[in-house]
């Protein structure tokens, strides 16, 4: 995805439209999210978002885990768990899959076009698909 960078008011609008109580921390995750457009842990986004503010507005780890979270709960951006240990936030929330190279840890996109999918089990009674994602995941020797 490509980086956007969003003023003040476009996001404030963004997460209001999404349904999320805006405060100042996070417009800050947001922004950073947006800006830099790739996929990113928490950790990441901690260390992003506290380098660009001033001291007096640090937000805590705490925060940026719960504001993630609330994020990807009201569909504002994605997560994307590529192993259990390592979980990722995107920010293109389009239907699309990924390729995870567990050496580098970095995700890439794959778009939705370039995976079919055919044979999927029957649904549970009363369920229905939300969605399909995709993680393949591959290394370099």
């Amino acid at each position: 995805m490509q980086p956007i960078h969003y003023s003040k008011q476009e996001l404030i609008e963004l997460l209001g439209q999404q349904g999320i109580n805006v405060t100042s921390q996070r417009i800050d995750i947001a922004r950073v999210l947006f800006a830099h457009g790739d996929h990113v842990s928490a950790e990441v986004v901690f260390d992003r978002v506290n380098r660009e503010l001033a001291d007096s507005r640090r937000v805590s780890k705490a925060t940026v885990y719960n504001t993630l979270g609330l994020f990807a709960e009201k569909g504002l951006i994605r997560q994307v768990i590529a192993d259990p240990t390592r979980v990722f936030y995107d920010p293109n929330t389009k239907p699309h899959h990924h390729f995870y190279d567990i050496n580098s840890h970095e995700l890439m996109d794959i778009d939705e076009a370039d995976i079919r999918m055919q044979g999927l089990p029957s649904l549970p009674e009363g369920a229905r698909l939300e969605g399909v994602d995709v993680v393949i995941r591959v290394s370099h020797r």
